[in-house]
């Protein structure tokens, strides 16, 4: 029966428990951590605040994989799966068409394409960036919680998503009168779920931030002349590297769904997540695990991080080109990207 189900509807064979596996294990994390914070019970709102966190990190990885058609047979399938999820991680504001769209722009033409330039405003609102930059300083994600902004006030704002005012209308309704709800039943679990939210940008962008030293280009969809491949497979590899959690323990990197393993996932984007670690060993042997830069050591992603937390506010436009971001990788001082997050179409 089990086998029939795999074959009728998820895409990869041997695909049926891990990907079972990990939407069980998201919902009973997020609704479980939910559960916790509103028990108003100390303890269990602290363990319900990482459990929540963590809930919303596996559901954005899947949502990722929803993006690459990794787990179902069905395109619609895919889409329904990873809208719902969406609302999860606080991403449901922009579509997931859009969502989807934004990414595989990612893959064919080899750069970060946004179509908010933060930067930009950044630089003609003075006050504001020297606020980005200090909050950035306190571990704040602050250009993450400003990027999520635009995306819920998108189409109020720019006529190129007009057609979705009131989608999204509806879904601030709803949205933002259950963030009222638990307000009202308690300041405390408000703030938990404040917390877990924060953390879990944290880590997305944690992750985000060194994988590529990509190009960003400024662009709306119908940007005609942007459409373009920035290079072949070989530039799309140089420019790409995987930040595993552990190469020494790679149960670690569940953690994060193998979302580490990137320069595998950029060789066979539709190969799904459980399959990455055996991928990454077959295409480059195990003599890659130590070489720098293309595999980063947790211990220098850490030193990055934090080194350059406040520089990484309007970034290092230098280490797209030549071997500076590699050079700085080497010696846990990359500056990286901010503001690029596959949940923000934007």
């Amino acid at each position: 029966m089990l086998t029939k189900i795999e074959e009728t509807y998820f895409r990869c064979k041997g695909s049926l428990l891990p990907n079972v596996s990990a939407l069980l294990y998201c919902h009973l994390s997020y609704l479980g951590g939910l559960g916790l914070i509103l028990s108003l019970h100390p303890v269990l709102m602290v363990i319900g605040t990482f459990a929540l966190a963590h809930g919303m990190v596996i559901a954005s990885y899947l949502i990722h994989e929803c993006g690459h058609n990794t787990l179902f047979k069905s395109s619609r399938h895919n889409a329904l799966l990873g809208s719902m999820l969406n609302w999860l991680t606080g991403g449901c504001y922009g579509t997931f068409k859009d969502l989807r769209e934004k990414h595989m722009r990612h893959h064919v033409d080899n750069a970060d394409v946004v179509e908010f330039d933060y930067r930009g405003y950044l630089v003609r609102h003075p006050i504001q960036r020297k606020l980005m930059e200090a909050l950035e300083w306190l571990y704040v994600p602050a250009i993450e919680l400003l990027m999520h902004g635009v995306l819920i006030f998108a189409p109020f704002i720019f006529r190129e998503k007009k057609d979705q005012r009131l989608r999204t209308a509806r879904i601030i309704l709803v949205r933002f009168s259950l963030l009222v709800m638990l307000f009202v039943h308690s300041p405390l679990a408000y703030l938990c779920y404040l917390i877990a939210h924060i953390m879990f940008l944290t880590i997305l962008r944690f992750m985000d931030a060194l994988q590529h030293n990509y190009d960003i280009i400024i662009g709306f969809d119908n940007d005609a002349e942007l459409v373009r491949s920035r290079g072949d497979r070989d530039y799309e590899q140089a420019h790409t590297f995987s930040n595993p959690v552990s190469t020494r323990h790679p149960w670690l990197n569940l953690i994060t769904l193998n979302f580490g393993y990137h320069n595998a996932h950029h060789s066979r984007p539709t190969a799904p997540w459980h399959e990455l670690p055996k991928l990454h060993g077959a295409l480059y042997g195990a003599q890659y695990e130590s070489r720098l830069p293309f595999v980063i050591p947790f211990r220098k992603q850490l030193a990055s991080f934090h080194k350059s937390r406040v520089a990484r506010v309007m970034g290092d436009d230098r280490e797209a080109r030549g071997n500076l971001f590699a050079h700085r990788l080497q010696n846990g001082s990359a500056v990286g990207a901010s503001g690029v997050s596959f949940l923000t179409p934007f």
